[in-house]
């Protein structure tokens, strides 16, 4: 599994061109969540475990040094598949490393209830597979790449 995350200022994903489902985040994280083929359960548990204690927002002396539990921020978690996009040959992204819909959307709505278990204030998501438009202000900018490690 691979995430971005971004520290925001605050985030939302619009479904479907449906301006009455916008689902909104406050100060906190946005999360891109893709898959791969082989990847399972442990490495969403992994996913979800580091997130709850990444330490990326200010202290009191603007030092990175607080979690997401230490602010009690908020998460906006989107999936997509794209981050799995193979964009070395040709001009057009290949997919092929994207996991399949059913195997994607079980470890996608996986890693949201465990995301959920941790506790957090105020848990959005997109809806996977549809169409979204996100709406992100970046608080740093700060952005990570976090791949599981059973690779």
């Amino acid at each position: 599994m691979r995430i971005i995350v971004q520290r925001v200022k605050n985030a939302s994903v619009i479904i479907n061109n449906n301006l009455n489902d916008e689902r909104k985040i406050l100060k906190g994280m946005c999360i891109f969540l893709g898959v791969t083929h082989n990847d399972n359960e442990s490495d969403a548990d992994w996913l979800a475990e580091k997130i709850s204690g990444l330490r990326i927002f200010n202290d009191e002396n603007g030092k990175i040094n607080l979690s997401l539990k230490d602010i009690d921020g908020e998460i906006l978690i989107v999936s997509q598949f794209s981050l799995y996009a193979d964009c070395v040959h040709g001009r057009r992204p290949g997919f092929s490393e994207a996991a399949k819909p059913e195997h994607a959307k079980k470890l996608y709505e996986y890693f949201v209830n465990k995301i959920k278990l941790i506790g957090f204030k105020n848990i959005q998501t997109g809806e996977f597979g549809a169409d979204m438009e996100v709406k992100i202000i970046n608080d740093g900018p700060l952005t990570f790449i976090i791949d599981s490690p059973n690779k």
